[in-house]
């Protein structure tokens, strides 16, 4: 019985791969412009669907990685004028030795302490960026930002950002069911008893951080690759609480939630803000609706079904990664 759900969820995972690789030559730029802030945007929840599902530690400002890998990248490539390999992984670096020092301090408290001291030294690297003009161009953003001809098209950015996004989303599985993730899984779920058998607990959530910060600045630099441009906002706290709506409705102990809840989140914006400016109500509307009759999210509440199906028919629970 459970093979044949895993034999049935591989298929549809290669159905849906394949739809992915030959949408762009059946749609639009628009939609396939879309379809790759979906894609970039779910790996960056995902990365902090890791440090906050997997690790359990409230990363309230998760895209001030986002935001300061996105202005690697287009520093590096407009100031400096370095090779786009150098620049591209420039910024996840850079995110990740700035997730590296921020841990340190912030990895002194615990639960919402934590979260509370993250999201303001995450405002302080906004407010620095915002307002170093000679830099960063302030308020105004950098525009213009010279990419590569073979990525210049949104097909070949697509392409592109399916490849990276893929090759992340694996790496991270990876790591969620290595020996490392589970250990990281059982501080979260019972940190005295991890403690006491010799876990360094300290060290792996800080690990767990940086690898957050480094796949939330690839997905930064997925965005200059797409979108060409860099502004402070998207550094701004606000878009860190949009991203955890993100994980929250797609369900934030499960692999793929994250992904699935940006892909709601981006096309309800899309769909409503060409009527409206207010769609954020919507979104607020919707987490009331998640919270009282999904509270898991989206998978989580296909997870039930299928465990209760299961139960019911006399088979092993099923779940969804």
């Amino acid at each position: 019985m459970v093979r044949r759900r895993l034999l049935k969820f591989a298929i549809f995972l290669c159905l849906a791969f394949l739809f992915l690789i030959v949408f762009p030559s059946v749609c639009k730029s628009f939609y396939v412009y879309t379809l790759s802030s979906i894609l970039l945007t779910g790996l960056l929840a995902t990365s902090l669907n890791f440090a906050l599902g997997y690790g359990g530690m409230y990363q309230f400002h998760h895209a001030v990685f986002y935001g300061v890998s996105a202005y690697g990248i287009a520093l590096m490539l407009m100031k400096v004028h370095a090779p786009f390999v150098f620049a591209f992984l420039f910024g996840p670096l850079l995110s990740a030795f700035l997730g590296l020092f921020m841990g340190w301090i912030c990895l002194r408290l615990a639960k919402l302490y934590f979260g509370m001291l993250q999201l303001s030294l995450g405002s302080i690297v906004w407010i620095i960026i915002r307002r170093w003009d000679s830099l960063t161009a302030g308020d105004d953003g950098i525009h213009g930002i010279q990419i590569p001809d073979f990525l210049s098209s949104y097909t070949s950015g697509y392409y592109f950002t399916l490849i990276v996004t893929s090759i992340s989303l694996l790496i991270l599985y990876k790591i969620v069911r290595s020996p490392f993730g589970k250990v990281l899984q059982s501080i979260r779920d019972n940190p005295l008893r991890s403690g006491m058998v010799g876990i360094n607990q300290k060290r792996h959530q800080l690990f767990a951080l940086v690898i957050a910060a480094f796949f939330g600045g690839v997905a930064g630099s997925l965005f200059v690759v797409i979108d060409r441009t860099v502004f402070p906002d998207m550094m701004f706290f606000t878009y860190s609480f949009e991203i955890l709506v993100m994980c929250l409705l797609g369900g934030l102990w499960n692999f793929l939630g994250p992904l699935v809840g940006s892909a709601v989140i981006i096309c309800l914006r899309v769909l409503f803000s060409a009527f409206t400016v207010y769609w954020t109500l919507l979104v607020g509307l919707l987490m009331l609706l998640v919270i009282f009759f999904v509270p898991n999210g989206i998978l989580g509440y296909l997870e039930d079904k299928l465990k209760k199906r299961a139960y019911v028919q006399g088979g092993e629970p099923f779940k969804i990664f």
